[in-house]
């Protein structure tokens, strides 16, 4: 179970939030007084930070710029019990984190994500991000069996512990793919909750770009599952190959059933190269999906031991003195 008093963290990747931040951290802060609310200035060269140090929040900077560094580093740096990951431009409602809390607090989710897709303004959305949305959450619930709704969301909550067993390697607005891919992998459980998503403010600007951004979020999607589900993805590149050599095949087979005799010679030598490749990829797909599986193993072992050497450490220590 949970800690009875768990201590909490808003964290706030930032990039050019100068006409919501103050708002986003006030809200937060009449929500939950008891979190601490960190402010991550993505290279900003507005009154962001100011801005959000003089309303109470601790705010430290990234140097490195894009969305990814920005929640691999506050993952490194950020000790709480439960994270809750929230854009600076005001578009989620802080009343909502009641809803992701609750099923952390109750030990029943490791990842927590408000669903923008049931309750949402006129203007929220750019044009194609819904059916893109719709199209990579199909993918990915496809291969991995799960009932993701909005891939796509800055509003999550996590764990301390799925937090640290989440790396992010990505560097852009493609992070929230990783970790939902990262989270599935590992055997988190994931949660959704719906959530009212709003336009943005006036005088307030997205960062996206929907072609460049959505690129980068299908390639980081081929990607991991290529690297992370390599039989399924091997295994369909070879029963594609096994199909087009038997359409390869066809006219040498008929013609060597008829006539004793290939004249077809090229088409032949195709359908064999292919098969040959079919083969190869499903054998490849076998041998990269055991590998995964040893590693997964032993990330489970290392995790279970550091997890043992910190529980040993702790109930080793002498009460303090009362």
């Amino acid at each position: 179970m949970m800690n009875p008093n768990p201590s909490i963290a808003v964290v706030i990747p930032c990039y050019q939030e100068e006409k919501t931040i103050g708002k986003v951290i006030a809200d937060f802060r009449r929500v939950l007084p008891q979190a601490t609310i960190y402010v991550y200035d993505n290279n900003c060269t507005d009154a962001t930070a100011e801005i959000a140090r003089n309303a109470g929040a601790v705010v430290r900077r990234e140097k490195r710029q894009g969305k990814g560094f920005v929640v691999a580093t506050l993952f490194e740096q950020v000790d709480a019990d439960i994270l809750v990951m929230v854009d600076g431009d005001d578009t989620y409602e802080a009343e909502a984190v009641e809803l992701l809390l609750r099923p952390i607090l109750n030990g029943d989710a490791d990842m927590m994500v408000a669903s923008r897709l049931v309750t949402y303004g006129e203007k929220s959305f750019r044009k194609f991000h819904v059916t893109g949305n719709r199209l990579v959450c199909g993918i990915i619930n496809w291969m991995f069996g799960s009932n993701i709704s909005d891939i796509f969301s800055g509003y999550r909550a996590f764990t301390r512990e799925a937090a640290a067993r989440i790396p992010i390697t990505a560097h852009g607005f493609d992070v929230e793919t990783e970790m939902t891919l990262q989270a599935l992998y590992r055997g988190l459980v994931i949660k959704e909750v719906p959530a009212p998503y709003r336009a943005r403010p006036e005088g307030s600007f997205s960062k996206l770009r929907t072609f460049a951004d959505g690129f980068a979020v299908l390639l980081k999607l081929f990607l991991m599952l290529k690297s992370y589900k390599p039989l399924t993805f091997f295994g369909l590149c070879g029963i594609g190959l096994f199909l087009l050599a038997l359409v390869a095949g066809a006219r040498p087979v008929y013609e060597y059933a008829l006539e004793r005799y290939v004249h077809a010679v090229p088409s032949a030598i195709l359908a064999a190269a292919l098969m040959i490749l079919s083969f190869l990829s499903v054998g490849l797909g076998l041998l990269l999906n055991s590998v995964n599986l040893r590693l997964l193993e032993l990330e489970k072992l290392v995790d279970k031991r550091v997890g043992g050497n910190v529980g040993a450490r702790h109930s080793a220590e002498p009460p303090a003195a009362g």
